[in-house]
């Protein structure tokens, strides 16, 4: 999922829709900002405002994705990498001369031993993991060639490069720049063949991950929060035709701080 980062930023808009996580701390949040700023139903405003941490980030981006509207984050959370920090005053002029980066989700569509075809997006990464103490047996192919005929391990994953220092990163997998054009294909505890770490792929590739010996070593597959159990097949491509918009604040924005994560020990 390359990012095209436009530098086109909005005038101070005047109608915001406030959305929040649970949580004491954000629901507050969306009350003072409500209170001062007034509240515009998500169907009609300018922006929205997302108060809690990447994980309500993630479900706003979800839910809202078919509204076209760009979304900035206020962290309310724990982690807060795709959030702004948290502040009350001119919100509006902040929100105006924000940065937007403009990035596409994943598409999977996973195959269950039934034969019961589903679908889902995802913005971080698709991940395929092993459902019980037996490691899983999978075949990939990129574009129709076999890549690895049989790759022994806890599973694998196919990041975005907004979604490279999520569970990517914890998979040793490489932090990717939003420009950079391809996606992370990492390897999750792999036994064998044990000295392979991973690929980067163009974005335009498809990828196919197949699931042997399935009734010995059952896999599941997650897009996001969406997880099908017991695939036999799963299909990978970039959704270039859905564009979801981020802002952040000037000098801050998520080209920087995924450079920044390059150099953090």
């Amino acid at each position: 999922m390359p990012a095209q980062i436009p530098r086109n930023r909005m005038s101070d808009p005047n109608k915001i829709a406030f959305v929040a996580a649970h949580g004491e701390s954000a629901e507050a949040a969306r009350r003072r900002l409500i209170h001062r700023y007034g509240n515009t139903p998500p169907e009609e405003c300018d922006v929205i405002v997302a108060l809690g941490g990447d994980g309500f980030m993630l479900q706003t981006l979800h839910r809202y994705m078919n509204l076209n509207k760009p979304i900035y984050g206020m962290n309310q959370g724990t982690v807060g990498f795709l959030m702004n920090e948290y502040a009350e005053d001119d919100l509006p002029a902040r929100l105006g001369s924000a940065n937007p980066a403009t990035v596409h989700p994943l598409r999977m569509k996973a195959i269950s031993v039934n034969g019961a075809t589903e679908t889902a997006l995802a913005i971080n990464e698709v991940a395929l993991l092993r459902q019980t103490r037996q490691t899983a047996k999978l075949r990939i192919s990129v574009d129709g060639r076999v890549r690895i005929e049989e790759l022994i391990c806890d599973g694998v994953l196919i990041a975005t490069p907004a979604g490279s220092t999520a569970y990517n990163l914890s998979a040793h997998g490489p932090v990717l720049p939003l420009n950079a054009g391809v996606l992370a294909l990492t390897p999750i505890s792999a036994f064998r063949p044990r000295r392979w770490r991973g690929a980067l792929l163009p974005r335009s590739v498809t990828v196919r991950i197949e699931v042997l010996e399935t009734p010995k070593r059952p896999v599941s597959a997650t897009a996001d929060f969406h997880e099908v159990r017991d695939v036999v097949e799963v299909e990978i491509k970039e959704a270039p035709e859905i564009a979801l918009r981020l802002l952040f604040d000037a000098g801050h924005d998520l080209e920087e701080r995924i450079l920044s994560e390059q150099f953090t020990f």
